[in-house]
């Protein structure tokens, strides 16, 4: 997903952050892209600057500062220019910066189009915590490995408690590190930097793309900033009212859709799926086997049941990924773990050397400063059982899954929730095979802010923009001209 960071300056070349409220101070930058995909893109200059916020918010002068690091990506076809796309690409804990990069390079290979890059700046950042902004780093690549390799559905008490202790030791390393500090990484706090970069990057009122969990950040922002907005596309809707419960039970069941539409389209394609006609019987015998009789990779690593569900997670999040998984496991069959180590890796940001990206870190310290509710061990050993019940191959990994916020240090700073009084339209994007943020959040994102209006793709896959034909003119016309997408508009595949 991302490549390990860097922010592409030498020594002695970066002027220092712009104090919060004053503008940004560019440089060339041109090494960011150049280290993460070999090249820049064409037309496309490179400028990376940084912007110091105040750790507390709430306590602006007494609580130090961090300093928030941006790029921004400007086509030399740019003409009547409107300002800054901003972006973020979830997680929480995925780089701004990073998507800007992969974003530049134009709808050919992906990224967006010309008629957005020629009239706006493409501005990513990373928010505080994440990989170049005073990143939170606390976790050990080893207990990295221990954490995805983990069986997710723990059968014994002796087993779970065995997943439960990695989790207890992640929790007091990053507690003995940052202490009470931990609660500054909220979504909140977060959000009110990004107004920040609004004011360095020199817009009166901000255009934003979120995807995933940046439906979040932008809709916590217009809950704070509602009359600084310009136009907000929100895609891959989570809903903010739902607890850490209700949101791991609701992915839980978007992954196990995504997962059925996947094993129908095995049954139909079988030249291109070689688990074909029973991929679920193939993917839950791979499972079973990686519990007993792990295959042994290349580099010394054991495909545990752990790296082959956190393989077949990352392949859900695209339909292209589907391939990837079918191929993977008929490999595995063989005894070569090399797919499934591919796929798992890319999904944990884990390099050839075993080193990790700080997402998980930056992702516990988010997702748990965010979260008011803390599930008790015996409860989250009940919704493992119910949840493997409802969703056979993900409920019980996913109730498991909420076992690092049980052990996190630190006070919880909630967003608020809300309409968000006096903005304008905001587009709501919502993919029907959305696995990670499932397509009914859509709707409910949109009402809780009063002035959501929802754009649906009848598609698979994490989020939807700049995929289809029609979801890309839809968005295309608001950010340019503000022009509303048709109220209950849906885009066919």
């Amino acid at each position: 997903m991302y490549a390990p960071r860097t922010d592409g300056a030498a020594e002695g070349d970066n002027p220092g952050p712009a104090a919060t409220g004053e503008a940004a101070i560019w440089r060339p930058c041109p090494d960011v892209p150049e280290d993460l995909v070999g090249r820049t893109a064409p037309s496309m200059k490179y400028e990376c600057a940084s912007v110091a916020v105040p750790q507390d918010w709430a306590n602006p002068s007494g609580s130090g500062t961090f300093e928030i690091a941006m790029m921004r990506a400007r086509s030399d076809r740019q003409r009547d220019r409107i300002g800054s796309l901003v972006l973020n690409p979830g997680g929480p804990g995925g780089s701004g910066i990073d998507t800007a990069v992969y974003l530049s390079f134009g709808a050919a290979l992906g990224g967006l189009p010309d008629e957005i890059t020629e009239r706006f700046d493409i501005v990513g950042f990373d928010p505080r915590g994440v990989a170049r902004s005073s990143p939170v780093e606390c976790i050990s690549d080893t207990d990295l490995d221990a954490t995805f390799g983990a069986d997710p559905d723990p059968g014994t008490q002796a087993e779970f408690d065995s997943v439960a202790a990695i989790n207890k030791r992640v929790g007091e390393g990053c507690g003995a590190k940052y202490g009470d500090r931990l609660t500054l990484f909220s979504t909140e706090q977060a959000a009110r930097d990004m107004d920040a970069v609004r004011t360095a990057v020199g817009d009166e009122k901000l255009t934003y793309l979120g995807y995933s969990y940046g439906t979040l950040l932008g809709a916590t922002y217009a809950q704070l900033f509602p009359s600084k907005i310009r136009a907000l596309v929100l895609d891959g809707a989570v809903d903010p009212g739902q607890d850490m419960v209700a949101g791991s039970e609701s992915q839980a069941k978007g992954f196990e859709r995504a997962f059925t539409n996947f094993t129908n389209w095995c049954a139909q394609n079988g030249r291109r799926c070689p688990i074909a006609p029973d991929a679920r019987g193939a993917v839950t015998e791979a499972l079973e086997k990686a519990r007993v009789s792990p295959v042994r990779g290349s580099d010394g690593r054991e495909a545990t049941a752990g790296w082959v569900f956190y393989a077949v997670i990352s392949s859900l999040y695209t339909e292209q990924g589907w391939q990837e998984l079918a191929s993977a496991i008929a490999e595995l069959r063989g005894g070569n773990a090399t797919g499934v180590f591919d796929l798992a890796d890319s999904y944990a940001e884990r390099d050839s050397n075993g080193h990790y990206s700080n997402l998980f870190d930056a992702n516990m310290a988010v997702n748990c400063a965010d979260s008011t509710a803390k599930p008790s061990l015996a409860q989250i050993r009940s919704y493992q059982s119910q949840w493997r019940e409802r969703y056979p191959l993900f409920g019980a990994a996913l109730a498991v899954g909420m076992l690092p916020c049980a052990y996190w240090p630190g006070k919880r700073d909630p967003y608020p929730t809300g309409a968000a009084r006096g903005a304008p339209p905001i587009v709501v994007v919502g993919t029907t095979g959305d696995p990670a943020t499932p397509y009914e959040q859509t709707a409910k994102l949109a009402d809780m802010l009063g002035v959501g209006v929802v754009l649906t793709w009848e598609g698979e896959g994490h989020t939807a923009y700049p995929q289809t034909e029609c979801v890309t003119r839809a968005v295309d016309r608001y950010l340019i001209d503000l022009e509303v997408p048709q109220a209950g508009l849906r885009c066919p595949r």
